[in-house]
């Protein structure tokens, strides 16, 4: 076992994962802070029904484009896609803060999640350029840890800003920082010369254009354009597939599937994406309709979500770099947040309180010993050459999830509440028993996933033979 207790970051190592954490921060916490801004932004627009759009916007543009960014990143180095993600991403945040009506900030909101997926995924593959092997789970733990304080805080943090200065300030917020990020980029990110191959133009295109159509397939209503859609992705599906099997540098390399823990990554970032946000996603509305909860004490709720990630996102990456093992959390970890989602199904109109807490305690337990470990568990399993594509696919099956889940339960939610902006509380309750159930069962595929995870030390082994090099 390699002795990790004497490693230390140098000065530029710090400034490198201070900008990243700090890019990272920015991105996530986007994804999230608009929420509590929506009911101010459409009273001002004079735009209610579309209003989604101003979220969907940013995720749809956000998701489509991270498997493009991971590529870029292998081919052209993380310096120049990160500044690139950065400045698309100021230059959204700053339009649309200045949006005249509904249609430009949806436009703008696109820009800006153009920039935020980028940002994700190459600072996040960024941190293995330059932190060794061995050292990746103490690092990616924080970087988790960042990523669930953002994503929680978002919407207190955008409750206030709304309150104090209004909505257009929670995109005008972003610019001094990203001003930060990109001076620290600049500086410290070493050039990389970039790698001479021919970029997968024809597949690149058939993905965001097949992603995209899936994304709106979810989304939209029945109806014709509906199953057009539908068919749509199929087609770029087929399209995709035959042209990866031909090209030398494939977007999204199909031979790499064959890697039992690659998949096994993919497989379990998917399913931990659907339970996490389709399922959290109506709490708010438990505590709010059913509890009677305002929407600063529902958001306190969720605090204890937030504790159990930062916990274990912290000392699972700590005990991984120290132990060089990592198979047993993942697998931990989707079996406590089946059982805490299963614990969850059972919430009536009456139970306490704080046996809710310890449920998203546990919950954030479970979450927090897998969603970054599934990040490193792709990295190490493949070249370093392929970091970019590794990340990328997790981060895009775990947020197709998360789109999928949201989606695919709300459809549930509305069959058992309806359309009513007052609906009876036993209703909302029983609508949670079925999401909940339904996504611990879900979650529990990704529990049998978990345990086609090779340990490290096999990995290690296999990149020294060479034998996880596909190319």
């Amino acid at each position: 076992m390699a002795d990790t207790s004497t490693y230390r970051l140098s000065f530029t190592q710090k400034s490198m994962f201070l900008a990243v954490l700090s890019a990272i921060f920015l991105a996530a916490m986007d994804q999230t802070v608009v929420a509590t801004a929506l009911p101010t932004i459409a009273k001002q627009l004079h735009a209610l029904a579309h209003l989604p759009w101003v979220i969907t916007a940013y995720l749809l543009a956000s998701t489509v484009m991270l498997p493009i960014y991971g590529k870029m990143g292998d081919l052209l180095g993380r310096k120049s896609v990160l500044i690139f993600a950065v400045g698309a991403f100021l230059a959204g945040s700053a339009l649309s803060g200045a949006a005249w009506n509904l249609d430009t900030l949806v436009l703008f909101r696109g820009l800006q999640g153009l920039g935020g997926g980028g940002i994700l995924v190459s600072a996040i593959a960024s941190i293995s350029d330059f932190i060794p092997l061995e050292q990746r789970g103490k690092y990616q733990g924080l970087v988790g840890a960042a990523f669930g304080l953002a994503t929680l805080a978002g919407p207190l943090l955008g409750g206030f800003v709304v309150e104090q200065w209004g909505w257009r300030w929670i995109f005008y917020l972003n610019l001094p920082f990203g001003l930060f990020c990109l001076s620290v980029i600049q500086w410290a990110f070493p050039k990389v010369d970039h790698r001479s191959v021919s970029f997968d133009w024809a597949g690149s295109v058939s993905l965001v254009v097949g992603l995209t159509a899936l994304i709106l397939f979810v989304d939209l209503p029945s109806g014709i354009f509906r199953y057009g859609i539908g068919i749509l992705f199929l087609l770029t599906l087929l399209v995709l597939t035959q042209w990866s099997a031909k090209h030398p540098e494939p977007i999204f390399p199909l031979q790499f599937f064959r890697h039992r823990t690659f998949t096994a990554s993919v497989i379990v970032s998917f399913f931990v994406g659907i339970s996490m946000l389709g399922s959290i996603s109506f709490l708010p509305t438990y505590f709010q309709v059913v509890r009677e909860l305002t929407p600063t004490e529902s958001g306190l709720q969720m605090l204890f979500l937030l504790a159990g990630m930062l916990f274990t996102s912290i000392t699972s990456g700590r005990w991984i770099s120290k132990h060089q093992r990592f198979r047993f959390f993942p697998i931990v970890g989707t079996l406590l947040i089946a059982i805490s989602l299963v614990l969850l199904s059972r919430i009536s109109v009456d139970t306490p309180i704080g046996l809710i807490d310890a449920c998203l305690l546990l919950l954030g337990i479970g979450l927090g010993s897998t969603m970054q470990v599934m990040v490193l568990s792709a990295q190490w399993a493949l070249p370093h050459r392929h970091l970019g594509v590794a990340t990328s696919t997790v981060s895009l099956f775990r947020s197709m999830g998360g789109t999928l889940g949201v989606a695919g339960f709300g459809a549930v939610f509305t069959h058992f509440v309806g359309h009513s902006s007052h609906a009876h509380p036993e209703k909302i309750v029983l609508a949670l028993h079925w999401d909940f159930m339904v996504s611990a069962v879900l979650v529990f595929f990704g529990f049998l996933a978990a345990w086609n995870l090779e340990e490290l030390s096999v990995l290690k082994e296999r990149r020294k033979t060479g034998a996880s090099d596909f190319s």
